[in-house]
């Protein structure tokens, strides 16, 4: 399959949708947006009160326009934690996520493991929430499908937002923008990297069932190995400044961490548009405090660096010579500003749909390991069907 080929192939799967890549917007009434009036504060549902859902939540609540008022999971210790962190008096508090779901939030965080996104996000969809999931889209190609179809049936004044928070981070949108100006020329190449530590400690369950579910970061059924879990916020960028992929090969294994069964290195070779090679790196094994997590975009005139922390930008090709570079600071997590836009959505009545463009940054992960596992070159329209 050549380049325009799959080029052809993934613009009609877009095109199908009625959205574009990038994501849908819609400006509704704001009083139509929710059942109260628009400065009041969003009542906002939490399912899934592990660690993520729960520092999520502490955003909410640090925001004046929205508040915590319901809890959701399974495991009574998890909401009991996340009540006592978030400071909640009388939350209600759901086992059943359908049951939060029929309640009157306005809007839900899902934080549950990866592999309930798919089946969670299309429910809050059909209860007509704003919704909030955290990344990533499923762990697997018929998830994240399923994911592309609950956008496309949502109600047109709901917002769906994704935990791919670089995409409303300043120094993210700083260099975006750069680049769209041509600041660093034509991308001619780029590479993206996360390397660190492991991030999780695997706990004895004396119930095999439970063990598999409160340790799901250690399961491929549950997690979609750590290129899915985590990498998938790389490969979102990437999708943001490149587009999709044509092709990739890649190698993998497990040196270390041999408690789990998934990967804890591995490295891969991409084929982006205009024949833009992509090498991408990761690993959870390195030591303590040892730690590297962006991307490098290469242009005909310079070159941008990209991080949660901030964006690097060195123009020129001439490294003999000093160059003046340009530095700009994130002042905080950029995930204060996903939530940030989410609010703002919500309140004014501009509606964002993204659940397409954030399945389709998952499939790139999804490509990724299918190389590594297969040891195969993975090509995009062989391995998502589009």
């Amino acid at each position: 399959m050549n380049n325009a080929d799959s080029v052809v192939s993934r613009r009609h799967f877009l095109q199908g949708s009625g959205a574009a890549a990038a994501g849908t917007f819609t400006i509704v009434a704001p009083q139509l947006v929710r059942g109260t009036e628009a400065n009041s504060k969003v009542s906002v549902g939490l399912i899934g009160c592990g660690g993520r859902g729960t520092y999520d939540s502490g955003i909410v609540q640090n925001d004046p326009r929205a508040h915590i008022t319901a809890l959701c999971d399974i495991f009574e210790d998890q909401r009991e934690a996340a009540k006592r962190t978030l400071k909640l008096e009388r939350p209600a508090e759901y086992v059943d996520f359908e049951k939060l779901l029929s309640s009157n939030v306005d809007a839900v965080i899902i934080a549950t493991p990866p592999f309930e996104h798919p089946r969670m996000l299309a429910a809050a969809v059909d209860a007509k929430k704003h919704i909030y999931c955290e990344k990533p889209m499923g762990v697997d190609v018929e998830g994240a499908k399923k994911v592309i179809a609950a956008g496309r049936r949502c109600d047109s004044k709901k917002n769906i937002s994704v935990g791919f928070q670089q995409r409303y981070g300043p120094v993210y949108l700083d260099a975006y923008k750069r680049v769209q100006e041509g600041e660093i020329g034509e991308l001619i190449a780029a590479r993206a990297y996360w390397i660190g530590g492991d991030p999780f400690t695997r706990k004895p369950y004396s119930d095999p069932k439970v063990e598999h579910i409160r340790n799901w970061f250690c399961y491929k059924d549950t997690s979609g190995d750590f290129i899915v879990e985590q990498d998938c916020h790389n490969f979102d960028v990437l999708h943001w400044f490149l587009g999709l992929p044509s092709r990739v090969t890649g190698y993998g294994g497990t040196k270390l961490r041999t408690s789990m069964e998934i990967l804890d290195h591995l490295s891969l070779a991409f084929e982006f548009p205009n024949g833009i090679e992509v090498n991408f790196e990761a690993n959870q094994m390195s030591p303590p405090g040892i730690g590297k997590v962006g991307e490098e975009f290469v242009g005909t005139k310079g070159m941008i660096t990209t991080s949660r922390a901030k964006t690097v930008l060195t123009p020129g090709h001439n490294w003999n010579e000093a160059e003046t570079t340009v530095t700009l600071n994130s002042p905080h997590d950029i995930t204060v500003d996903a939530f940030k836009a989410f609010f703002d959505n919500v309140l004014s009545g501009r509606v964002e749909n993204v659940a397409e463009r954030s399945a389709l940054s998952t499939m790139i992960a999804i490509l990724g390991r299918t190389a590594i596992y297969t040891g195969k070159e993975a090509v995009w329209k062989d391995v998502i069907g589009v």
